[in-house]
């Protein structure tokens, strides 16, 4: 097998894959989300990799067909978006508080798309692609219900983090002994402890500083800050 392709040209795809892909999985990382940095450059730059074998690897049995042989070159690259989509998979967590996980999974699929893009050569497209991803993952946030529900009245939005496998109803009992009312639930579980974002609408009287200083006190709960 002697694909096509310089020592060089190699290395740049690769490299290329790492990068756009690293980036957006470093923005992952410092959200602490599940799938980060090493992940998302392991789904580029192997997605890069399939790529380029399966245009570039398949050269010398061509040549030695005489002609009669036929071949595919994207037949080996379409197996990458199905294969990503069981990393993905095991990225998502079905909570009875809700489902979390679907904007890392939704990375890793970018992440591949972009590394593949990088192997074909398609560096304009890869590279495009990337800035949109991290528009979206940041400055598009705001738009998010969560982010705009601080614009109304009465209503704040939680990050609490909980001991490992303490039952989320401790922080809604507590939220609903000064009258709050959840509005939405997102729950993520890490090795070290559960995270739970917590959108309650206040009752009038009631101000969000007081909510964290009665969450805070609780003895499942280590660290509770109001998003700002």
């Amino acid at each position: 097998m002697s694909p096509d392709l310089s020592w060089g040209e190699l290395a740049v795809r690769l490299a290329v894959a790492a990068g756009l892909s690293g980036a957006i999985g470093l923005e992952r990382e410092l959200r602490e989300r599940t799938a980060g940095l090493r992940t998302h450059i392991l789904v580029g730059v192997g997605s890069a990799l399939f790529t380029v074998v399966s245009a570039y690897g398949w050269n010398d049995v061509l040549g030695g067909g005489g002609g009669a042989t036929t071949f595919d070159p994207t037949r080996i690259a379409a197996q990458v978006v199905t294969g990503i989509g069981f990393l993905g998979a095991g990225a998502i967590i079905r909570h009875r508080a809700g489902v979390t996980g679907l904007t890392t999974a939704a990375g890793l699929w970018v992440a591949a798309a972009i590394g593949m893009a990088a192997g074909a050569g398609f560096y304009r497209g890869a590279l495009i692609a990337t800035g949109i991803v991290l528009v979206g993952l940041g400055p598009l946030r705001w738009l998010e219900p969560s982010k705009l529900a601080r614009a109304r009245p009465g209503v704040a939005t939680l990050h609490v983090d909980l001991r490992p496998r303490e039952p989320v109803s401790v922080a809604l009992a507590a939220a609903e002994a000064l009258g709050a009312r959840a509005a939405r639930i997102g729950v993520e579980d890490t090795p070290d402890r559960r995270s739970l974002v917590l959108e309650v609408e206040l009752p009038p009287g009631v101000a969000p500083a007081a909510l964290v200083e009665h969450l805070a006190a609780l003895d499942a709960v280590t660290a509770v800050r109001l998003d700002a």
